[in-house]
């Protein structure tokens, strides 16, 4: 349980700019010892976010809260879910995530905790959240309580927080826990969140803040999504050196999409991680786009997306049977000590977003 209650004080929401403002930790303090741990290592709980915004998804409001509800029950039966939601919604989220999930009082906008809660990392023995600076994926919408959830919502878990000396979101990441970590250009290289910032100079930051030893920069795609392309529905480490990479369904016309893909394979295939090891990639093949249910410009149908639990590993089920069920065996090859999951996640993925968008692990002993 949480400090949080019903009447619980929270910082007045602001909107960000593109750059952040000074760090309440300064980069000197920064220890060496500090890690960005993987996926599969031990969560202390999964935070999730109740969706709020009627401007973002008008009549599809009310479905997307069913996805995000049943996708919480799915991973409270393995873990410990923590559902942040607005105070007047506090009753509404509860009854639909039903009594496993711990529902706290906390204003937000939009269901995308994996970019809005701070990235976790480890440091002599204790947990720090990485407040990276949301800005609405460079300005593109308005989330000014999202902005904020960082300064809220760790104070009541006793977690110090740290400031970012750039902007990003935690679907900007991806690590093997032992000093990789794999970025999109385009999602963080991008003058609509860093503005006359090199790569060099984010790749030191990355390396101090988050506390990892190489980066890997993959082309990704600009402003064709609202995340530039986010690297955790293109490539996922299942294992330190092992890798997976989202690919189009055979005979679908070559895209940015696709193309992004090939690229992100042509640099993994010649690169090796933090420690030497050349990279294992296994394809992760998307499902038939005449076989999904969701059919919306924006569905992300890919089922790299997965989020990875403590027990548990959820993966999207489109309706195309014959790919879910081999999206389901290659993870299931990956995680044999763990249960895959599948979910329904019609309307969340019509907004460009997936299982793991919506979820953020903090790493640490399971609460009992």
């Amino acid at each position: 349980m949480t400090g949080f209650s019903v009447n619980a004080t929270v910082v007045a929401p602001h909107l960000p700019g593109p750059a952040p403002p000074r760090s309440e930790t300064p980069m000197s303090d920064l220890r060496a010892s500090r890690r960005l741990a993987a996926e599969w290592e031990s969560h202390a709980r999964t935070f999730m976010s109740w969706p709020a915004l009627e401007s973002v998804w008008e009549e599809d409001l009310r479905y997307v809260r069913k996805d995000i509800a049943g996708l919480a029950r799915a991973v409270a039966d393995y873990e410990y879910v923590v559902m942040m939601a607005r105070p007047d919604q506090l009753a509404a989220a509860q009854r639909a995530c039903g009594s496993q999930v711990e529902v706290i009082p906390l204003p937000v906008d939009d269901l995308w905790a994996r970019d809005t809660v701070p990235v976790f990392v480890e440091e002599a023995g204790r947990v720090l959240g990485v407040d990276v600076n949301f800005n609405g994926w460079g300005l593109k919408q308005v989330h000014a309580h999202d902005a904020l959830v960082g300064r809220n919502l760790l104070p009541a878990y006793g977690t110090p927080r740290i400031q970012a000396p750039f902007v990003a979101e935690g679907g900007s990441f991806e690590t093997d826990g032992e000093g990789t970590l794999l970025v999109t250009e385009s999602s963080i290289v991008n003058d609509n969140r860093n503005p006359g910032r090199s790569r060099d100079l984010i790749e030191a930051e990355l390396k101090e803040v988050l506390g990892v030893e190489k980066v890997i920069w993959l082309r990704g795609v600009r402003g064709e999504d609202i995340t530039d392309a986010h690297v955790d529905s293109l490539v996922r480490f299942t294992a330190p050196g092992v890798i997976l990479l989202d690919r189009a369904f055979p005979g679908t016309p070559a895209d940015s999409w696709s193309r992004s893909a090939d690229q992100a394979f042509s640099v993994l295939s010649e690169a090796t991680d933090a420690r030497g090891r050349r990279f294992e990639i296994i394809d992760l093949p998307q499902p038939d786009p005449d076989r999904v249910r969701g059919h919306d410009d924006d569905f992300l149908s890919t089922y790299a997306n997965f989020y990875i639990g403590n027990d548990a590993v959820y993966v999207p089920r489109f309706g195309d049977r014959r790919a879910d069920d081999r999206a389901r065996g290659i993870l299931q090859d990956q995680f044999p000590e763990r249960d895959v999951v599948q979910v329904r996640i019609d309307t969340l993925a019509t907004g460009g977003g997936g299982i793991h968008c919506a979820t953020h692990d903090q790493p640490g002993r399971p609460v009992d």
